[in-house]
């Protein structure tokens, strides 16, 4: 059997302003701060040990990487970080906080441009200064692989050549890995690994700062997904992330 442990980045700033944040780059608050220090600690408690881990390019889930390591004592481990583990880019609505965007379009619409599957959100010019483009971090890709917005679809389709290329090689090879990445990338992997349809991966939220622990047959078959920690406090997390569409 082989494992992978699957952690979203904790709070952000914007995820406090329940901001569509994508590509922007915010950093954890207090809050955040602590839910990464809990998760490292938890997993340390329960004897976990790390080989690799893998983050995205974004400060947010970076620095989920430093506490959660520190807290599980092992901050010496490799950590490579990729785009391709980026959330998914929000196009313009990046900065709009949700639920006043659910009340001008309406909860269904801010529920399509969030949680389906093939919807591109509005998207971004390419003069315009949230587009990836003028982010010096991106400046060694072909341009034309930058979004300028994405639907989970399209998310899927850099995160599975990063799962097929990195990840799986690394644990057919024995790798105890841990990847901390964001909501949308981490649906996106879920979904192609437990072969999940467009139209259930709608209603799948992660909250932020829990493991996830993933365990695999000797084929890459999904034996069990589950979260690490008190189930009723993963639960009520879990819809305090459905509930952000919504308009108050």
């Amino acid at each position: 059997m082989k494992s992978l442990i699957l952690i979203r980045h904790g709070q952000s700033t914007w995820n406090q302003q329940n901001r569509f944040t994508g590509w922007k780059d915010v950093g954890l608050t207090a809050q955040g701060i602590k839910e990464a220090q809990e998760a490292g600690a938890l997993l340390k408690s329960k004897g976990f040990e790390f080989d690799q881990v893998w983050t995205s390019v974004l400060t947010r889930a970076i620095q989920t990487t430093w506490h959660l390591l520190d807290s599980l004592e092992q901050q010496w481990l490799p950590v490579e970080k990729d785009w391709r583990l980026n959330e998914r880019h929000y196009g313009g609505l990046q900065g709009l906080n949700k639920a006043e965007t659910a009340e001008k379009y309406g909860e269904d619409q801010v529920k399509i441009w969030r949680r389906s599957y093939s919807t591109l959100p509005p998207l971004l010019e390419l003069s315009d200064e949230r587009h990836p483009r003028h982010d010096r971090r991106y400046a060694h890709l072909n341009p034309e692989e930058l979004p300028s917005g994405e639907s989970l679809e399209t998310t899927v389709k850099r995160v599975v050549p990063y799962w097929e290329t990195i990840l799986k090689p690394a644990l057919t090879q024995g790798t105890r890995g841990l990847v901390v990445a964001h909501g949308n990338s981490l649906r996106a992997l879920i979904k192609v690994l437990e072969k999940i349809s467009d139209e259930e991966i709608t209603e799948l939220n992660i909250p932020t700062g829990t493991p996830i622990q993933m365990d695999f047959d000797d084929d890459f078959n999904v034996l069990s997904r589950n979260y690490l920690g008190d189930p009723d406090a993963i639960a009520a997390a879990a819809q305090a992330v459905a509930n952000q569409g919504k308009s108050v």
